[in-house]
């Protein structure tokens, strides 16, 4: 919500300095988001008149003008501007004045003829983008009267960042409420008088879908002038709420619903047909808008439509075939109050927004309806003519306000402050609540206008928010800490991230909303959940891996010429699962995922640079599983590179995958080189091996190579996991130390090579005992896997 803090003072003006008011707005719960002067600093610039105007000798596109800018001399100036006419009024900024940017005005000479100041278009003033000529001033403008202060350009444009509930301060006088509610101030409201009906003129109104649209006014105006001018000071109300000028009759309509916070529409009355109707659309009707947007609309948008078509999309915007034109001659003015459940959501879906829509859908006050309906009444009448009609409504049952019982103990519990009930019913009464006190306790009836406030403790954070939260003691609290269980079994997740941080990872937190595209891209999943009112088109769908949030993170780090990056991150993934979850239909395990791309290690001179790969990362996975024994078997994954890819086992079980992303997402996403990734379950990651004592052996240990020739296509894991599982308590360790194809070996052979471990620890072994095991390991080999001793 933007406005000036002018139009702000003109509803209540509280005796404190500017910066006062901005805190206490924010401390209230009205965050004051940005805070900035209408037009940056300028001094000695004036109202002046254009006296004559002539061409310049030496230059077609320049005037030589006479001014007067009140000070009893007429100056000669050379100005550019097309629009420099005899009799206009613009600003005038004479010799030693100084511009936005620190342009200093002087005298000099334009192409010979000398220039005493320069007459100013709005750009060079700071105060718009508009340098198409000069800032035209009414001619009611005082000549010789400074410009800062004829245009109020010290006033401060305010911008409130407002909590989705707080749809009452989206008005002037709602967040005049608030100052007055604040500061005892007492607020001035527009003095709105019944417009009396000049023409009979009505037209009937038809509440088809009552829960979505409970009230309807309307009223005919005649005779109106469409184009009249706008008035200055409301034009400038306007552009400093973030609104452009656009025709009287449209700019009365934006007027009031700032001024008020209720959104109207003008329809040209000569262009609807018989009755007005509040209904819902009908599957697949179409609606062309205000905006030169067609839909194609289904059966739970509400609409206004007449006897032939729909008109509008109800609290969202009006139809291109009945809105108001300059030729308008005769309008139906419309104020009605919408449910925010029949609004919310409806415009997102056409990829569009409006000011209406914002309010209706956070819930507007319906009982302002007719006072604002009149107050656009009073203003058209004032500005563009007319006769007025009699007041049209339809009316059905309308929101309830249920009263909440509000207990001055509970008060002084939650906030921890003795509050007076004396203090308690004077700032509720100053929010416009309806309070009756019995003894201690209250009974409150919540206004028209706030939706927000349904339980007790609602009415106990209104109170604290304007007794003050400053004014709240603060002490240190008193409690009885005890030591949290720690199982030795479970590793805390805060030790899992700083492995990952020692290791050169930087985590990221992500949505666990995504796009459509992301989840098939890095998932294979076709039927993701759905949300039902995402809050962006890109964010429609659950995520059910971490890592697209991983990559348009290394996206957005390669934008800013990022070369070596490592990510991690922690969060919930979600999954359709009515049977192990029968009440929700859904599963969110949590996991954890990893990303390295560039560099295997940070640039230096004592090593050459080279591109992380698959081997750099399942180093990583495994210091991070450590001690467990962790094996990789070969698998292929949506996500990843067929030939670079593996599914990660701990304890036998499935927990998680690693691998190099896939060519094809590389070449979608625009990266040079391919990252590679590792996603893992947090509950096996969180596992950990009790301590048990072993004896540190004092023997010597013993070391055997043992060569083999096995078959190409066979996998070494599961020769290891062999040797492993056949090993005697004596081989302590196994390893591949060389791999080999070529010379001496047959085609479609390899060579595998590996060290044996064996240690005792009581004694030393004998070549006997270990030439045994050797044989022993050697028979299995070529029992299970049908492998040679290579010689």
């Amino acid at each position: 919500m933007k406005f000036s803090e002018s139009w702000l003072r003109s509803f209540v003006d509280p005796k404190i300095p500017a910066a006062e008011l901005t805190h206490l707005l924010t401390m209230s719960g009205l965050e004051v988001e940005e805070e900035q002067t209408v037009a940056p600093g300028f001094d000695k610039v004036y109202v002046a008149r254009v006296l004559e105007v002539s061409k310049h000798p030496d230059a077609d596109r320049l005037s030589v003008c006479r001014v007067d800018a009140g000070d009893g001399k007429v100056r000669q100036i050379v100005c550019g501007a097309p629009n420099v006419h005899p009799g206009m009024y613009a600003p005038c900024a004479l010799s030693g004045a100084t511009l936005p940017g620190n342009l200093k005005i002087g005298t000099a000479k334009v192409r010979g003829i000398e220039s005493c100041g320069m007459l100013c278009s709005a750009k060079e003033l700071g105060i718009s983008e508009d340098a198409s000529g000069l800032l035209v001033l009414p001619g009611d403008a005082p000549v010789g009267k400074d410009i800062r202060a004829y245009l109020d350009l010290d006033d401060r444009l305010l911008t409130l960042k407002l909590t989705p509930n707080r749809a009452d301060c989206l008005s002037l006088a709602g967040i005049a409420r608030e100052v007055s509610a604040l500061t005892r101030a007492p607020a001035v409201y527009p003095d709105v008088p019944e417009t009396p009906a000049g023409i009979s003129s009505q037209r009937v109104i038809a509440l088809d879908a009552p829960d979505a649209c409970p009230l309807y006014c309307g009223r005919v105006i005649s005779g109106v002038d469409a184009k009249a001018e706008t008035p200055e000071w409301m034009k400038r109300r306007l552009e400093r709420s973030g609104i452009r000028s656009i025709s009287a009759l449209v700019d009365i309509a934006n007027y009031v619903m700032l001024e008020l916070g209720q959104p109207l529409h003008a329809f040209d009355n000569g262009k609807l047909k018989g009755t007005l109707h509040a209904r819902m659309a009908r599957e697949g009707e179409k609606i062309l808008l205000l905006n030169g947007q067609a839909l194609e609309l289904r059966n739970d948008v509400l609409l206004i439509a007449d006897d032939e078509r729909p008109v509008a999309m109800a609290g969202i915007m009006g139809g291109g075939d009945t809105g108001i034109t300059l030729d308008t001659k005769e309008l139906f003015l419309e104020s009605a109050f919408f449910a925010p459940s029949a609004i919310a959501g409806r415009a997102r879906r056409y990829g569009f927004g409006s000011e209406a829509s914002y309010r209706f859908e956070r819930g507007v006050d319906f009982g302002g309806t007719r006072r604002a309906l009149e107050r656009a009444s009073q203003l058209i009448l004032e500005i563009c003519g007319g006769q007025a009609g009699p007041l049209c409504e339809a009316a059905d049952k309308l929101p309830e306000r249920d009263s909440i019982v509000l207990r001055t103990s509970r008060v002084e519990k939650l906030l921890g402050v003795a509050v007076s009930g004396e203090e308690i019913g004077s700032i509720l009464a100053r929010l416009g609540m309806k309070v009756e006190r019995d003894g201690e306790n209250f009974t409150i009836t919540p206004p028209s206008f706030r939706f927000d406030l349904e339980i007790e403790a609602d009415l106990i954070e209104e109170i604290a928010r304007v007794y003050g939260y400053d004014a709240i003691p603060s002490p240190p609290p008193l409690a009885t800490l005890s030591m949290l269980p720690r199982p030795e079994k479970m590793r805390p997740l805060h030790c899992i991230r700083q492995i990952l941080t020692d290791r050169g990872y930087q985590e990221t937190i992500n949505f666990a909303f995504v796009n459509e595209d992301c989840e098939r891209d890095f998932a294979g999943n076709t039927d993701a959940i759905r949300l039902s009112n995402p809050i962006a088109a890109q964010m429609s769908v659950m995520r059910s891996t971490l890592l697209g949030g991983l990559v348009f993170n290394l996206v957005t780090n390669l934008k800013r010429k990022q070369s070596r990056v490592r990510l991690f991150e922690t969060g919930c993934c979600f999954f359709r699962d009515t049977a192990g979850s029968p009440t929700t239909g859904f599963r969110q395990p949590w996991r954890l995922a990893a990303l390295a791309y560039g560099a295997a290690l940070p640039e230096q001179w004592g090593i050459s640079s080279r591109s992380v790969d698959f081997y750099d990362i399942k180093g990583d996975v495994e210091f991070l599983l450590a001690p467990a024994a962790v094996c990789f078997r070969k698998a292929a994954h949506p996500a990843l590179h067929p030939g670079r890819s593996a599914e990660i086992f701990l304890g036998g079980q499935m927990a998680g995958f690693i691998g190099e992303l896939h060519p094809q997402w590389l070449q979608r996403y625009e990266l040079p080189l391919p990252p590679v990734v590792f996603e893992i379950d947090l509950d096996a990651l969180k596992q950990a091996r009790l301590p048990e004592y072993a004896e540190v052996s004092r023997q010597p240990h013993v070391i055997r190579d043992l060569a083999i020739v096995v078959d190409q296509k066979l996998e070494i894991q599961q020769i290891l996991e062999g040797i492993k599982a056949n090993s005697p308590s004596l081989v302590q360790a196994v390893d591949l130390f060389d791999v080999y194809t070529g010379k001496g070996i047959d085609s479609g052979r390899k060579s595998l090579a590996f060290r044996i471990v064996m240690q005792d620890t009581q004694r030393t072994l004998q070549d006997t005992e270990v030439d045994v095991v050797i044989q022993r390991l050697l028979d299995y080999l070529r029992q299970a896997f049908a492998v040679r001793l290579r010689v």
